[in-house]
């Protein structure tokens, strides 16, 4: 499974916002990750006032990625490449590379938003 941006800090900070069967199947997956631009992402939205957290960004990301024992899948070209293959039903983006990794990686994402679905990648919620 692959964490959305969202998913990954509901997962670290508010873990009731994800339904208790993603939680159960986060728990019972011996594989979960993020997309490297996930990173940017956050340190993005931090640096631009838009996303308060406990630690700087690198800090925070780090700590998370480590406590909850995730891999991080790095972008590569051909994932890079790929995210810009994919019809623009999505224009943002950092979910078109997210989109783009899960394809790659032939992983579903833990997302709730209803538009990664129409890549035809399996989502959940």
């Amino acid at each position: 499974m692959i964490l959305d941006t969202c998913a990954l800090l509901w997962l670290a900070v508010d873990q009731g916002r994800l339904s208790e069967s993603t939680l159960e199947a986060i728990d019972a997956t011996h594989s979960v990750g993020v997309s490297a631009i996930s990173a940017f992402e956050i340190g993005q939205k931090h640096k631009r006032g838009q996303l308060k957290l406990s630690l700087p960004p690198r800090q925070w990301f780090e700590r998370a990625v480590a406590q909850h024992k995730l891999s991080v899948f790095n972008l590569t070209a051909d994932t890079c490449l790929r995210a810009t293959e994919l019809p623009e039903i999505h224009k943002d983006p950092f979910d078109r590379l997210i989109i783009a990794t899960a394809m790659s990686e032939g992983r579903p994402v833990i997302t709730t938003d209803s538009v990664f679905g129409k890549y035809g990648i399996e989502t959940l919620s």
